[in-house]
Order: structure tokens, then C-alpha cells, then sequence
């Protein structure tokens, strides 16, 4: 791989959907969910052979670099990056312009997530591979769309055109638009045309490619990256973090740049992807019961299917129950129907607002 190549790995949400475990102290991308490795290392991981540490840089929330650093050892330590406030996407985006810039001012570099499982892990380095030759090459801002498997509402989509070229086994397409996450109407009209993919939240372009956009559309982060580069490496670096980041907008990237921007091209992404967004995910990755359950730790069930548990503290007894979240933590427990999983969010705010369970958030 190109000595000018980097990734930014984007680590700072809450993961407020796997309430009650990930809390604010220690988020989804740092539990050990999965194959007892976190979100993060297995991140950290794919990159193996295409990057070395030194050029992966983490961006999370000042008060998780601690345990991200824990979560990801194989890092250096001062790649490990964190924002003061959450400011969405376009912030952290921005950071990392400025980060990698500061090393290599002609350099490509992809922005990519903490929460995401994947397979096929040749082919996600090969799209990477060819995507960062790609941006190195073009004035562009390539995107990474994933098949849809089914007519999803927890996505947004992108819509792609016509093929902009092929290197080396990943086709790139011009990225007509980019489109906000559907009702199933629409995700079954996008499902059977054919050409629209979910928007995986991967992104690889130029340093040069990202700071036109950053001018173009949104200034006043075109502006700050110039002002923490001196700083950057440097002992009052999280001084000046601190007094550029309050003033921003809080924006996603998508909005503040991918729905503007008429550059963007897309990857076919065809490696297995999952950005485990709900405890119902789980069912995806754990090998179920003959009635469908997927448990983890001690669970008993009778006449009781489809079910998701996690219960590593005690034993959770079912009975006569189905398609049910059941998770078991040290000072919570959430039930809840599988299709109302991602409404979780929801209850997390109505706890925050409660004192007295602040310690569980």
C-alpha cells in the first residue's frame, strides 16, 4: 500500500441502541460482544497488511480515550484522538483532515466506523485498496454502497449512475444522489430498481479532494482545519480543539457535504457488512436455538421463540414469550419486542431525564 494512505476511524458515538451495556462510559465499539473482541479492535484489525498503526488514527469523545486506547492497544497512543463536544460527522471529519494533513499534505485517506462487522475481509481491503487509488488519482469523493440484501428503513441509500470505471474486480459508479433513510414503501421501490445501495458510512478521498469540498460547502470547517494543523502532534493541540470545537454546527457529513457535492462516486461494496445497529442485529452473528433463539450467557426457555437474550450476571428464564430483546445488565434490564429495538434510543432519553438513573446511562 501507498505510503500516503491513512484511515480515520470514527469511535466517539454512544450507542445508545444496546442500552442497557453500552453506556456512556463504555459505548458499543468498546464492549466484546462479538467473538470476545471489541467493535474497535476488530476495526483496528481489517486494516492489517493494507496500513500500519501509525497511519490509523481513532477520533472518540474526550471522555472515552482512555478506554478506547484499552479497546485498542495496537495503536499508537497519541493516534487515539478526542473531541471535546460531539459535534456529528462533518466535525470529526474535519479533524481528521487536519490530522492527516499535518503528516502528509498530498495524501488520501478513508473515513470509516467503529460499529461495524464485516466478512470477506480481501475483498473490503481490495475496495479500499483501489478506492484510495482512486482519490489519489481524481478530483473525487468516493463513497462505498453496499447491495441491499432487503428493503431496510435503517439506512440511507445511494443512488448510483452510470459506471465510472472498474479496477481490479470493484466497480465504481457515479453517485447520482444520495437519499435519506425510506419508509419499507420506498425501500421496496429502491430494493427492485436495482441501483440504489445503503449508505455504509465509508468514505475515501484526497486530502486535497476533502478540504475543496470542506471550502466550498462549509467554510467555517475549511477554516479550523487550517488553524489545528500547527498544533497538531504538539502539546497545546487539545488547547486549540477546544476553543475551535464549541462554536460548530452540529452536522453529519452527509448533509454538509455528500448532498452538495458533485464528485462523488461510489464502490460497489460486495464483502459481507453489517453495522449492527440494534440488539436484533445479534441474530445475524450467534447461532440460534431450534426454536430460533439466539441466547448468550444463561438463559432457559420453554414454548418461547425468536427471541434475543443476553444475560451474563444472572439467568434469564423465558416462558411463552416471542420475538422479544432481553438483555441483562448490572443495574438494568431491557425488554422489549424486536421490532421496536431501535425505539431504545428513545427510552435512553426519558431515563436521562431522571437523576436517579444516571449512574445506568
Amino acid at each position: 500500500m501507498e505510503n500516503n494512505c491513512y484511515a480515520v476511524i470514527l469511535a466517539g458515538g454512544k450507542g445508545e441502541r444496546f442500552w442497557p451495556l453500552s453506556t456512556s462510559r463504555t459505548p458499543k465499539q468498546v464492549l466484546s460482544l462479538f467473538g470476545g473482541r471489541t467493535l474497535l479492535a476488530m476495526a483496528v484489525d481489517r486494516l492489517k497488511g493494507l496500513l500500519p498503526p501509525e497511519r490509523v488514527f481513532v477520533i472518540t469523545s474526550a471522555d472515552l480515550v482512555e478506554v478506547t486506547r484499552d479497546a485498542a492497544p495496537m495503536l499508537p497512543a497519541q493516534n487515539i484522538i478526542g473531541e471535546p463536544v460531539g459535534r456529528d460527522t462533518a466535525a470529526a471529519c474535519a479533524l481528521g483532515l487536519a490530522l492527516v494533513k499535518a503528516h502528509d499534505p498530498k495524501a488520501a485517506f478513508a473515513i470509516l466506523t467503529a460499529d461495524h462487522i464485516m466478512g470477506d475481509l480481501d475483498i473490503f481491503q481490495n475496495t479500499l485498496r483501489q478506492s484510495f487509488a482512486l482519490a489519489l488519482r481524481e478530483d473525487v469523493l468516493v463513497t462505498i454502497g453496499i447491495q441491499p440484501a432487503n428493503p431496510s428503513t435503517a439506512y440511507g441509500y445511494v443512488d448510483a449512475g452510470d459506471v465510472h470505471q472498474e479496477l481490479s474486480g470493484v466497480t465504481f459508479h457515479q453517485a447520482r444522489k444520495f437519499v435519506e433513510k425510506p419508509n419499507l414503501a420506498t425501500a421496496e421501490k429502491y430494493l427492485a430498481a436495482g441501483n440504489y445501495f445503503w449508505n455504509a458510512g465509508m468514505f475515501i478521498w484526497s486530502v486535497a479532494a476533502f478540504e475543496r469540498a470542506l471550502t466550498a460547502f462549509r467554510p467555517p470547517l475549511a477554516a479550523m482545519v487550517e488553524r489545528l494543523i500547527p498544533h497538531a502532534g504538539k502539546s497545546g493541540f487539545y488547547e486549540a480543539l477546544a476553543g475551535e470545537y464549541g462554536p460548530l454546527e452540529k452536522i453529519s457529513v452527509d448533509y454538509a457535504i455528500m448532498e452538495h457535492a458533485r464528485n462523488i462516486v461510489m464502490a460497489r461494496g460486495t464483502f459481507a457488512w453489517d453495522d449492527v445497529g440494534s440488539w436484533p442485529a445479534l441474530a445475524n452473528h450467534f447461532a440460534k436455538d431450534a426454536e430460533g433463539n439466539v441466547r448468550i450467557g444463561a438463559c432457559e426457555q420453554v414454548d418461547a421463540s425468536g427471541n434475543v437474550v443476553v444475560s451474563n450476571h444472572r439467568l434469564t428464564a423465558l416462558l411463552g414469550v416471542h420475538d422479544l430483546v432481553v438483555v441483562q445488565s448490572e443495574g438494568a434490564t431491557l425488554i422489549c419486542p424486536k421490532d421496536r429495538a431501535q425505539d431504545v434510543k428513545k427510552l435512553v432519553t426519558l431515563l436521562a431525564g431522571n437523576p436517579e438513573y444516571k449512574h445506568l446511562l
